[in-house]
């Protein structure tokens, strides 16, 4: 917890630095409105057509032109959007235009202009054209038909304008027009005056964050999900001041500490073989607790379920999905907690630390093999995932994000087999730190994973002339420093682990300075905390603020955390582009679920074990903590879900089987009595079970069914369940007696977790 001296010092430093003020506030300030105005198409008068003229390349276009109703594909167009409020640097990769076919078929056009012109009538406020090329942006799908009208429409900040129609092509065909507007149909639900949902709060003391549909979708982002405590401190102090205090509070848990066991050696001795038969006072646990991945999946899953540093906690995980290691084949768990340990200490770090330690991290060394590649023996799979996987990517990116294309519209290579070999030599002679006397950690008989890896035998590290990344000059990075010589005076031990460490150095500072990892890593962030398919437009203001912090510091990860987080894209009550979010993936569709509901202990009197993400809870799902089944993660960030054009990584684990498997698990939460949750002892020595009392109450209530569902509405949802699923739902628990309030309970849970609109974290 944070000491109240702390909580005062950490409100101050919010409201001077964070909120720029100038005064210390009485109580915590309000946070400003989260809330973007939703978009407006701008259709032809009298019409449910889009206002669409030619875009000609000398000149503007305006409202005055004559709208036309059909454009043939490829051409380029412009259509008009009002009621946005733009930020300086918001441009065209602000926004998306989606279209759908008469089969159902959707495409991205994209968007290569925009500019603001005169609007028509002052009471419309600014108007924006925007310059579309009619085709589909990624090109995955066959394009859209050109018999008919498709049905057109913009998104920006998550946030959708209705469809009106297009001709593509021509004019006609099958497809329908909305019967609701579009822009209403994932909207926050509101009573019929139409005043937002929300909870205001007069006391002073609740002016912090009075938004609820945001908040819990800043706790989605921001945590392993929300809860009824959370919700009421982020209520009270706001989500800067938090924020504040979780860059500050101590991790791991105070009384979670990070697992302990001691180095063993590569394959168990006979006295931890599991066999009491052979040796009756050793316990079974003995295996278990050293050659699998059990202390550190239970002490992670008691962290997520449980600790208050939940946005460390949360930004770790997101790294270990970007830089990968595997209890596939790592053999001990210690040997992943010291990695873990490294990716929890620079989460608030700067990412060139991150980068230096974990190349050094024996873990990192023995999956990748860097601890075996030697001058004459070079393994290159470190040197190449470092730039694919962890830092810069395959192909030249703008700031954006998007890729760069040569004059043949083809992507450009990050860099080449060349590169990757040169890296290998820098990589070569580091290995496992095993002298007494100078590695702290060495224990006779095991191979040291805790001290960082060293030069061991220095005839193994590479001496000639290495040429690193390269990259035209901007005086926005710095200067290329590609060329590392080859060492003119290695004639001693010292001098080549001096050459040695000085050549790593550089090649680290040669990754870290190229213009690539800023916005390679602040997408992956945002793909991993908040939405999927994020614009160009976040992931350029992000990749700005890893670039440079504010400050003249590039790599800050606490300030990319911050901006991720603040930013415009993902707050608000409600997001209405049903492409905006991403799917729940398995571990955090777990402990939502499991935070909701006051986990704990099957039978209720204590805290849970927290190893319900062992394979005999968390089966089937496709991500088993800790056991990526490939230094790939467990999906690939540029996944593009199958018949669409929607890049959605997390889709790549929702197959038929693990669909069925979620239920499952959803079904095992609910529906099982405490004691049948306790499986496998000693693995599951309390189990897991979900608390429905409060459920309970309101279902004994209101036998109508009604507060139990809108509560779980509130709760799961952040008020943005549609009407046909409330109805499903509420017909399904009043067909339970309502003399049954714990089934009336299960039943609505069941159900709202298991659907498909809770299973996207929008």
């Amino acid at each position: 917890m944070v000491s109240l001296k702390s909580q005062v010092f950490l409100r101050i430093f919010s409201a001077v630095f964070v909120l720029g003020l100038v005064s210390i506030p009485a109580f915590p300030q309000e946070d400003p409105d989260p809330n973007s105005p939703t978009p407006i198409l701008v259709k032809a008068k009298g019409s449910k057509r889009v206002y669409a003229v030619p875009a000609d390349d000398t000149q503007r276009v305006s409202l005055s032109a004559a709208s036309r109703d059909s454009f043939p594909p490829n051409s380029r167009i412009a259509i008009f959007v009002q009621n946005v409020t733009l930020m300086d640097e918001e441009g065209a990769n602000a926004f998306r235009v989606f279209v759908e076919d008469s089969r159902g078929q959707q495409y991205r056009f994209p968007v290569v202009d925009f500019y603001r012109i005169r609007s028509l009538t002052k009471a419309a406020g600014p108007t924006y054209a925007l310059v579309i090329e009619l085709r589909d942006e990624i090109g995955y799908w066959d394009p859209p038909s050109a018999d008919g009208d498709v049905l057109l429409r913009v998104s920006w900040r998550g946030l959708t304008t209705d469809r009106a129609r297009l001709g593509y092509g021509t004019t006609g065909g099958a497809i329908q027009d909305d019967a609701t507007p579009y822009s209403k149909l994932y909207a926050m639900n509101v009573p019929a005056d139409g005043v937002r949902k929300t909870q205001v709060i007069a006391a002073p003391e609740y002016v912090g964050y009075r938004w609820s549909g945001d908040r819990s979708r800043f706790l989605e982002q921001a945590t392993f999900g929300p809860t009824a405590a959370l919700d009421a401190r982020i209520r009270r102090i706001g989500i800067r001041v938090w924020l504040a205090e979780q860059f500050e509070a101590a991790y791991p848990s105070p009384n979670n500490p990070y697992p302990n066991q001691p180095l063993k050696p590569g394959s168990a001795q006979p006295d931890c073989d599991n066999d009491q038969t052979v040796t009756p006072d050793v316990p079974v646990t003995c295996f278990r607790d050293t050659y699998t991945m059990y202390p550190l999946q239970a002490w992670d899953s008691k962290e997520k379920l449980y600790g208050d540093a939940q946005l460390r906690h949360r930004v770790a995980w997101a790294l270990s999905q970007i830089w990968v290691t595997s209890g596939v084949d790592i053999q001990q768990s210690r040997h992943m907690v010291e990695y873990h340990k490294i990716l929890s200490a620079n989460a608030f770090g700067n990412f060139r630390n991150l980068m230096k330690q974990m190349t050094l991290n024996p873990t990192m060394g023995d999956y990748l093999d860097m601890a075996r590649s030697t001058r004459t023996n070079p393994n290159e799979n470190y040197a190449r995932e470092i730039m694919q996987l962890f830092t810069a990517g395959l192909f030249l990116l703008n700031q954006d994000g998007t890729v760069k294309l040569d004059g043949s519209s083809n992507p450009i290579p990050t860099y080449d087999q060349n590169g990757v070999n040169n890296l290998t030599k820098v990589l070569t002679g580091w290995s496992f730190c095993n002298t007494a006397g100078t590695c702290p950690n060495v224990a006779v008989g095991t191979v040291n994973f805790i001290d960082p890896m060293v030069i061991t035998t220095t005839g193994n590290h590479d001496l000639t002339a290495k040429t690193l990344l390269s990259w035209p000059p901007d005086p926005s990075f710095p200067p290329n420093n590609t060329i590392i010589n080859a060492c003119g005076n290695c004639t001693t031990a010292a001098n080549i682990q001096t050459y040695a460490a000085v050549s790593l150095d550089q090649a680290i500072d040669n990754i870290f300075n190229h213009p690539n990892v800023g916005p390679f890593i602040s997408k992956n962030l945002i793909q991993q905390m908040v939405t999927s398919d994020p614009t160009p437009a976040y992931v350029g203001r992000i990749a700005a603020v890893f670039n440079n912090n504010g400050f003249g510091v590039r790599g800050d990860l606490k300030a990319v955390i911050r901006a991720i987080l603040l930013d415009p894209e993902a707050r608000g009550d409600a997001k209405t582009d049903p492409n905006f979010g991403k799917l729940r993936e398995p571990v955090q569709f777990a402990t939502n679920i499991q935070r909701s509901f006051n986990v704990r202990s099957a039978d209720g009197l204590s805290q849970s074990d927290g190893v319900i993400f062992q394979a005999s809870q968390f089966t089937g799902m496709g991500q088993l903590p800790f056991r990526s089944p490939t230094v790939f993660n467990y999906f690939p960030p540029d996944y593009v879900i199958p018949n669409t054009s929607l890049r959605g990584p997390e889709f790549a684990l929702m197959t038929t089987g693990t669909s069925i498997q979620r239920a499952n698990f959803v079904n095992r939460m609910v529906y099982n009595t405490p004691a049948a949750i306790v499986v496998s002892l000693p693995d599951i020595p309390n189990g897991t079970s979900l608390d429905f009392s409060d459920l309970q109450a309101l279902s004994t209530a209101d036998s109508t069914g009604g507060q139990l569902v809108d509560e779980l509405d509130r709760r799961m949802m952040h008020s943005t369940m549609s009407a046909s699923m409330r109805s499903t739902i509420l017909t399904a628990v009043t067909n339970i007696v309502s003399t049954d309030p714990l089934n009336r309970a299960r039943q609505a849970v069941y159900l709202v977790a298991t659907s498909s609109q809770y299973q996207v974290q929008r």
